[in-house]
């Protein structure tokens, strides 16, 4: 019998470091019933009170690192299911539904693949960076995604099972990896994306943190 998954089967982790400026658009967007958490990793800005003004649970992580904030917020999750997207505005929590519709007893990680909905939103080189490694991922590791799952929702206990993966930007390659080794059935679904609605990238907001994140990718074992 197939187990009916709803909002209440997910908390929604929420990692940031100094989003103050775009995280009340990310939260309001959030569907009624799913739990929130945002992950505070190391912010010098008004996130945490934000976060807490809006009705959000609040971790503090003072490792930097979005792994590390990413999995401090799954550690803290007490649900079967844990979602996780960024806070800057740049994806839809609206549709964290849709991902979630796709979830069965045969499903452990349902992946966002990121469509721009607006020019800007997708930089050339952040862009090139992920298509080489999402064909590495498809190649090496027979994973049907051609993204890095920015966005996504996966079972907590198995995610949890995988044991420490990257502290800093090669955690949703490293998650990926581990998950294709460990037998995960992933499906990928499209997903709008935007430019960030505050700030700049601390990735693709210049070529150096780009390089700065496909070095840590290509650290990943």
């Amino acid at each position: 019998m197939t187990d009916i998954l709803t909002a209440r089967d997910v908390t929604v982790v929420i990692p940031c470091h100094n989003e103050a400026g775009a995280l009340p658009g990310v939260l309001a967007a959030v569907p009624s019933g799913y739990q929130v958490i945002v992950v505070d990793n190391a912010s010098t800005d008004d996130t945490a009170s934000v976060a807490r003004s809006a009705g959000a649970t609040v971790v503090i992580e003072p490792v930097p690192g979005y792994g590390s904030a990413v999995h401090a917020g799954v550690r803290a999750a007490d649900t079967a299911l844990v979602a996780v997207l960024d806070g800057d505005g740049s994806m839809n929590a609206a549709e964290l539904p849709y991902l979630l519709g796709d979830f069965d007893d045969d499903v452990d990680m349902v992946v966002g693949r990121r469509r721009p909905v607006q020019a800007g939103a997708w930089p050339w080189h952040a862009r090139l960076g992920n298509l080489l490694i999402a064909v590495l991922l498809r190649r090496r590791h027979g994973l049907p995604v051609h993204d890095i799952a920015a966005m996504r929702i996966a079972r907590r206990e198995r995610l949890l099972a995988l044991g420490p993966l990257h502290p800093r930007s090669g955690y949703p390659l490293a998650l990926l990896i581990r998950a294709a080794a460990a037998g995960w059935r992933i499906v990928e679904r499209d997903i709008s994306y935007r430019p960030r609605t505050h700030g700049v990238s601390k990735v693709s907001g210049s070529v150096r943190g780009t390089l700065r994140a496909v070095h840590d990718f290509w650290s990943v074992r």
